[in-house]
């Protein structure tokens, strides 16, 4: 079925779709349309026998889940920024039990200072939390991909975060294909789990383990995420046949067949990549890009094929790592390790701030041009930036940072995005 339906709305029915048995949640922006509507089809009996719990905080909606697991049930929760942070060690927990939940990140700054807007700062602090994590370019995909998320955990016995654009994706209307039920029941099995807690067959999962054991332990999980890499292609292979359509996998590249230069991108701004590519094609520039769609565990092997022979690659994130830069583009190095190919980050898009295309062609000329810093932070206002460093030397007592920025933008009149 196609509709006109809010990003928050389409991945809500996906869930139901998915028939879960257990949903906990506690509600932060900009991931409340999601649960607020999960709840309401819960209580209007439209989604089973399943369990609808409003729990007190983030970190007790996944404790919850973590029970509802162990003892054999679907489960789902969502969240974002400082509610993802809170849960932290609920986060960390379930990896280590191999508990197979499913968990949307509705992806938002993390303060301080607040800033409730876009950027990837919340998923990639727990980038190595031990969830698989899925990254959507569109709504459409963001849908597709909670389907898929199900059937990996499940054949995995590990968590899976569907990372999402916060108000870019998440409360964006566009119209969006919702499978039926049947279909749906036929790419996803009944969940079978691998591990039960069962009062008829006493057992303890999460032990205590020391130093004899933890070791082989955390080897064993990451065996499991590098199982992934395999299984992710082969369950998007088998959507595409069920569905008719693309959607997931590893990664996704466009225009690189004869490209010199690709930018590499998490998200939703790869739709923004495409259209400055497509223009810059237009000038006689042989670039391309490549959409990293699973970024835990990361594809080196795979993207180190798809990158050989090009001669730049640029890294556009949302995300900076203090006092060092690039999250993802030390990923990318990684992968290329021992090839001649410059990998330059270029952090973008922080706290919400818009990235145009304009801005990433003129980036793209200058990178060409060799003349980028590194890292490159797109669209800096370096004026704001002296005038404040310099005033921060003439008085001790300077203020606060942040307050002073906006009045600093605002009387130069900047736009505060």
């Amino acid at each position: 079925m196609r509709a006109q339906i809010e990003g928050s709305q389409a991945v809500a029915e996906a869930v139901v779709l998915c028939r879960p048995e257990v949903i906990a949640a506690y509600p932060i922006s900009p991931q409340t349309h999601i649960v607020e509507r999960l709840s309401r089809m819960v209580k209007q009996g439209d989604v089973g026998r399943c369990q609808y719990l409003n729990v007190e905080s983030e970190f007790a909606a996944l404790s919850v889940l973590i029970g509802a697991s162990a003892t054999g049930a679907r489960t789902y929760t969502a969240t974002t920024s400082q509610g993802l942070l809170f849960m932290a060690e609920a986060v960390y927990n379930a990896a280590g039990l191999g508990l197979p939940i499913v968990m949307t990140i509705a992806n938002r700054a993390v303060g301080a200072p607040i800033n409730i807007w876009n950027d990837h700062s919340d998923s990639m602090a727990l980038r190595d939390a031990g969830w698989i994590q899925l990254y959507a370019e569109t709504n459409q995909e963001a849908a597709d991909l909670h389907i898929q998320a199900f059937r990996l955990a499940e054949e995995l016995s590990c968590p899976v975060m569907v990372c999402m654009d916060g108000y870019i994706l998440t409360h964006a209307f566009e119209p969006i294909d919702l499978p039926d039920q049947s279909a749906v029941d036929a790419f996803l099995p009944a969940f079978s789990p691998v591990q039960v807690l069962d009062p008829r067959e006493p057992i303890s999962i999460g032990a205590m383990v020391g130093p004899e054991a933890f070791t082989e332990v955390k080897y064993l999980a990451h065996l499991q995420h590098l199982r992934a890499l395999t299984l992710l292609p082969d369950i998007a292979d088998s959507f595409e046949g069920q569905f008719h359509r693309e959607s997931g996998g590893l990664y996704r590249t466009y225009r690189m067949t004869d490209a010199d230069t690709v930018v590499i991108a998490l998200g939703s701004v790869i739709g923004t990549i495409k259209d400055a590519v497509d223009e810059l094609r237009d000038e006689g520039i042989a670039i391309g890009c490549l959409k990293i769609g699973c970024y835990r565990p990361f594809p080196a092997v795979q993207l180190r094929a798809a990158l050989e022979g090009i001669s730049r690659v640029i890294v556009v994130e949302k995300d900076l790592a203090v006092g060092i830069g690039g999250i993802v583009s030390a990923d990318v190095r990684m992968a290329l390790n021992g090839l001649p190919i410059p990998v330059q980050t270029v952090i973008a898009g922080l706290g919400g701030r818009s990235i145009s295309a304009q801005s990433l062609k003129q980036m793209v000329r200058d990178a060409l041009a060799e003349r980028l810093s590194e890292p490159y932070f797109l669209d800096l206002n370096m004026k704001v930036v002296d005038e404040e460093l310099a005033r921060r030397q003439e008085q001790r007592r300077a203020g606060p940072l942040a307050e002073q920025l906006i009045r600093a933008m605002n009387a130069v009149g900047t736009k505060v995005v």
